[in-house]
């Protein structure tokens, strides 16, 4: 079935059983494979959190009635405070706890091979499920298969990876596990959002987008910034399409690992130096907002736009253009509530955003907020999501061409499948940087 983003208003907001990232790039896979195990317990005592214990609330009747308990173990793969992707993991889990009686919580952060180089996802989760946890959260792409091996080692423990499509029937890469499922969010609605605020907020017509890895996730997410971007240029601004210009600058990994990686801050800065007024970050960690508030301070005419968290504005409201952001409470509490009752199976979970009110954190998955920077551009947002909400503006229709200009992404007259918009085998036409 043909995915019409603008038309399956439901069927965005309904946990489907089909996935955050098919499998890292493999240069980077190496670095994860020769982990050892020493010091783990006394890693996972110093770093992980005291497991409060929710107080009863309304919202889950069922596990308060009974008196089930379920510790929750989640594997973070940075900071949990990193102003984006883990610390909205972190704060979405804690809004369950919250929320949901019964409920502990443990995790270990900073699992990577730059903090913890020996160190496996696995064996943080083993030490988790060796202190209580039945139910483990893997939060990052870069444990794909560190969450299907727990899986399989545990079977009497829920794995949920925050990306991933092993559960995906539908998918390329279907595993059978009962116990295995992947939760991730439409956020191509979000990274459009966030290229019409890029474009509404550029002068130059300029836009660099600071990546993190290659791989389909992060092609399709940078896809569908710069779709959103064209629409609004062409659209809104009446500019040329000709005179928008759209790059995407790789470093290597989530967020910076001195030496191997390239350095965020430079990317940042050499977007400005080179005439690019506005840079959209695509990583896990602020730069994007630090360095553009360092450079406004000193006079450039520059914005940015943030990713991952809700209060990512925050960080330099003068100078920013929006974020988009998960709410990871929502699908997280779901799938807690359902392990609680036993009725937690295997899951692929791709939810999108609650058009009727997209930043509504009891239904919309995806959510996007405006910066102070838009200034009166704003109102352009603001139509461009009612158009993507009553399927007025559909930017997966045909023809779409790829970066190679021969290759089609969509024909004419067609909408992108789900395979077709996961599994982003290329940049688009009009776009400049690496496919691979």
């Amino acid at each position: 079935m043909p995915l019409d983003p603008l038309e399956s208003v439901k069927s965005m907001n309904q946990p489907v059983e089909r996935n955050r990232m098919p499998l890292v790039d493999r240069s980077f896979a190496l670095m994860h494979r020769f982990w050892h195990i020493a010091a783990l317990s006394v890693l996972v005592g110093a770093c992980s959190s005291p497991s409060p214990t929710a107080s009863p609330s309304a919202s889950a009747p069922t596990a308060q009635a009974s008196g089930k308990e379920l510790t929750v173990g989640m594997v973070i793969v940075g900071p949990k405070d990193d102003g984006g992707w883990n610390q909205a993991q972190y704060e979405g889990m804690q809004t369950v706890v919250k929320n949901v009686p019964g409920v502990k919580f443990d995790y270990v952060d900073k699992v990577n091979p730059a903090d913890r180089p020996n160190v496996k996802g696995t064996q943080v989760a083993d030490d988790l499920i060796g202190k209580g946890a039945k139910f483990i959260v893997f939060n990052s792409d870069d444990f794909k298969d560190d969450a299907l091996a727990t899986a399989k080692k545990h079977p009497d423990v829920k794995v949920v990876h925050a990306s991933g499509d092993y559960a995906w029937k539908e998918g390329k890469n279907f595993k059978n596990q009962p116990n295995l499922s992947n939760i991730m969010a439409r956020m191509e609605y979000g990274k459009m959002m966030a290229g019409c605020a890029a474009a509404l907020g550029t002068k130059t017509g300029k836009i660099g987008y600071l990546g993190p890895l290659i791989n389909d996730e992060t092609r399709r997410y940078v896809s569908a910034a710069y779709l959103g971007a064209k629409y609004c240029w062409e659209t809104y601004l009446k500019k040329k399409p000709a005179d928008l210009k759209f790059k995407v600058t790789w470093i290597g990994f989530w967020f910076n690992i001195p030496g191997v990686t390239l350095d965020p801050t430079k990317v940042v800065n050499d977007y400005f130096n080179g005439g690019y007024d506005v840079v959209m970050s695509g990583i896990d960690t602020p730069e994007a907002a630090t360095e553009t508030k360092k450079a406004a301070a000193a006079g450039k005419k520059v914005n940015f736009v943030h990713y991952d968290l809700k209060s990512g504005c925050e960080l330099a409201p003068d100078v920013c253009l929006g974020v988009p952001y998960y709410n990871w409470s929502l699908p997280y509490g779901d799938a807690v509530k359902k392990a609680i009752d036993g009725k937690l199976g295997s899951e692929f979970v791709w939810l999108g955003p609650d058009w009727k009110d997209i930043n509504d954190p009891k239904t919309s998955m995806v959510g996007f907020l405006p910066g102070n920077a838009l200034g009166d551009n704003k109102q352009y947002i603001d139509t461009f999501i009612k158009g993507l909400g009553d399927s007025s503006i559909n930017l997966y229709k045909g023809p779409i061409k790829f970066q190679d200009g021969k290759t089609e992404f969509v024909k004419a007259g067609e909408t992108a499948t789900e395979q077709q918009i996961w599994y982003m085998p290329q940049l688009l036409a009009g776009m400049e940087g690496s496919s691979k």
